[in-house]
């Protein structure tokens, strides 16, 4: 057994030496976009797989509803005043997913206007959410996330958890169907309880140039501590696909675009109301 777990140990530090070598050296491959898949499965997934595994305790079903190859685009509920639905729903995906596949995410702009987020969101696979980068990436048979609630989501009050915000004008949709590309509602539910908002200090957000300032029951008051997340239950299920093939040429159609966005909205909506039944104590086991 000794020598078994020594034999263990030696691989892991060879391992991780060739991975120092590959990245000292430049030996290592990224995209257009700047996505580097070796630097993500190796550090950024296994750091929040201790998130969403140990600490969130989350749920994932409906994984058989998202494409094990091909491009598709999952689109999700956002909240939590810090966006870590998106990188817990990338990395449980990745996982638990039986081809593997990593979730390209659009982001606002503002997450790469700023200098360290902006290389790390690039070097995970992120890109700004426009529909030039969406339909490029589901060109390439992509599996692409969206929050089409953005900066309206993550920062609602906790008096409005689980509301749905409204979902802009629905490029999403028109990325989808100029691509025929099956679209993926999936509901979040958790993110809500990680920072409870209970007030917004509009001031200064505006001196700071952010869309809101927060005010939880820890942060301000226990200062970098209180970015440490509450530990709640989180459950995520991905809805049954519905396609869009058949509708390609009706991309600039406002009205195809408004009603399909509608119908994913009240998809998520309906299944967030199904899974707070479902997680009773947002707490519990």
């Amino acid at each position: 057994m000794a020598d078994r777990s020594g034999d263990q140990w030696d691989r892991r530090v060879a391992s991780g030496l060739a991975f120092l070598r590959r990245r000292l050296s430049g030996q290592y491959e990224v995209d257009e976009f700047g996505f580097d898949q070796e630097l993500t499965g190796a550090i950024f997934h296994p750091l929040l797989r201790l998130l969403y595994r140990d600490w969130f305790r989350t749920e994932v079903t409906g994984l058989e509803h998202v494409p094990t190859d091909g491009a598709g685009l999952v689109v999700g509920n956002h909240s939590g005043t810090v966006a870590l639905d998106a990188l817990i729903l990338s990395a449980a995906l990745h996982d638990q997913h039986p081809a593997r596949r990593y979730l390209r995410l659009l982001g606002a702009d503002l997450v790469f206007r700023m200098p360290v987020v902006s290389e790390l969101a690039r070097k995970t696979g992120g890109t700004v959410a426009c529909n030039l980068d969406a339909e490029r990436l589901l060109g390439n048979g992509e599996l692409v996330g969206v929050f089409p609630e953005g900066f309206k989501g993550i920062g609602k009050l906790y008096s409005d958890r689980y509301k749905l915000q409204r979902f802009g004008r629905g490029g999403f949709v028109s990325a989808a169907l100029r691509t025929g590309t099956p679209i993926v509602p999936v509901a979040i539910v958790g993110g809500e309880e990680i920072y409870p908002m209970l007030a917004d200090i509009k001031p200064l957000a505006r001196l700071l140039k952010l869309p809101y300032f927060p005010v939880t029951p820890t942060f301000p008051l226990l200062g970098p501590l209180g970015m440490v997340p509450l530990p709640s239950k989180w459950l995520i299920e991905f809805c049954p696909p519905i396609p869009t093939a058949h509708l390609t040429d009706s991309a600039d159609d406002p009205l195809v675009v408004f009603n399909l966005a509608d119908q994913v909205r009240e998809t998520i909506q309906q299944t967030l109301h199904q899974l707070l039944e479902r997680r009773p104590d947002p707490f519990g086991p």
